[in-house]
């Protein structure tokens, strides 16, 4: 997919709104450095960055950052144009790892691993898709290829604690009305 042209393609993709498991799942969190993954548009890094958290906001379309980076107020996240595939994040920096609706394809394990790795001891792990069961494969989308919450989950070893792995139902409804959310704390290192 060519995420620039998605982007271009109109005035606004989301909703501006932060995405509601962000918001239920990290309001008891103390503010700290955040990595929000895909951060498209930047709904969720802003509202981190309100918050007190230092946001390191990555994304594949220079033009959702440009976006974004034309709304912050804050001063306090850091837009980086970057592709995972090619590039791992920094291991054990991250309060946080929030990545909500973003592909993350069972081909390319290694993503993965450098989200995990990116947790800092005592850090949070949060990831969100839309329920499975609501996916329907199409031409050059499979939803078997791509990792959901709980296969995340599966693949924990001892030095994390699952907080939620859960289906849960969407307050805003649309196309989509459940969502797979896992919230994970990292231990040890």
């Amino acid at each position: 997919m060519d995420w620039d042209e998605m982007y271009r393609g109109r005035e606004r993709v989301f909703s501006g709104e932060p995405n509601e498991v962000l918001v239920t799942e990290v309001a008891d969190l103390a503010p700290g450095q955040a990595l929000d993954v895909g951060c498209g548009e930047g709904a969720d890094a802003l509202w981190l960055a309100r918050r007190g958290w230092h946001v390191t906001a990555i994304d594949v379309s220079r033009v959702a950052l440009e976006r974004a980076a034309a709304a912050d107020d804050t001063g306090r996240v850091a837009w980086v144009h970057a592709d995972l595939t090619a590039m791992a994040p920094p291991a054990g920096c991250f309060d946080l790892v929030s990545a909500h609706y973003v592909p993350l394809r069972r081909a390319e394990p290694g993503v993965l691993r450098g989200l995990l790795a990116a947790v800092a001891p005592g850090g949070t792990l949060l990831v969100a898709s839309h329920d499975p069961a609501e996916l329907t494969p199409r031409e050059g989308f499979d939803p078997a290829d791509y990792y959901h919450p709980a296969d995340v989950a599966a693949l924990l070893g001892p030095e994390w604690t699952v907080v939620a792995d859960e289906i849960r139902p969407r307050a805003r409804p649309a196309r989509y009305t459940r969502d797979t959310v896992l919230r994970a704390r990292r231990v040890t290192g």
